[in-house]
């Protein structure tokens, strides 16, 4: 008599758990075997579901991606003066309480990976040249340099080199705005 391996773990259990290990210790501590003792089963399961961890890597991601997308749209509500700075604090209060999948997602060497952000520039782009009726360069140019400021202020969080309060990093964000905006359209 011939026994096949029965799957007793889900794909999407799986792809669930590593999620969590991600979320909890980081992209790194993700592995066949990590995972296998998270799910407290042998690493035939994983790989009846899976050809091998990139895929496993390939399906976190997405989730890692769409949990930031949550995070821009629980941001986008009427908290802000305009929508332009939701994005700003969404992507500030992603690194922060998401540490490990802000590192993954943004404080890396990007490889040849499927970029599954990769309209976000220009969907942001085009917010400011609606919200602020600039040209298209001039907006770009708005988005690049506040990016890098943004991106900054997430970087300090997510590596708990600082603690600071919503409302100073609501502040500094409106003060770079307004400096960068002026010199860019030359309202000094």
């Amino acid at each position: 008599m011939i026994f096949s391996a029965k799957k007793q773990v889900t794909k999407e259990a799986l792809i669930s758990a590593s999620f969590e290990i991600v979320r909890e210790e980081g992209i790194d501590a993700l592995n066949m075997r990590t995972l296998a003792q998270k799910c407290n089963c042998s690493t035939q399961p994983i790989y009846l579901s899976f050809k091998n961890a990139e895929e496993v890597k390939s399906e976190v991601l997405k989730l890692a991606v769409d949990k930031y997308n949550g995070y821009l749209q629980n941001e986008s509500g009427d908290k802000y003066e305009n929508k332009y700075k939701a994005v700003g604090m969404g992507y500030i209060r992603f690194a922060k309480e998401d540490k490990e999948l802000f590192k993954w997602l943004f404080m890396r060497k990007r490889s040849d990976e499927l970029d599954l952000m990769e309209n976000s520039f220009e969907n942001t782009v085009n917010l400011i040249m609606k919200s602020f009726s600039l040209p298209k360069e001039k907006a770009q140019r708005l988005q690049l340099e506040m990016w890098v400021f943004v991106h900054g202020i997430g970087t300090l969080l997510a590596t708990d080199y600082i603690n600071w309060s919503w409302d100073d990093i609501s502040a500094m964000l409106t003060d770079a705005f307004t400096g960068i905006y002026n010199k860019i359209t030359g309202e000094y």
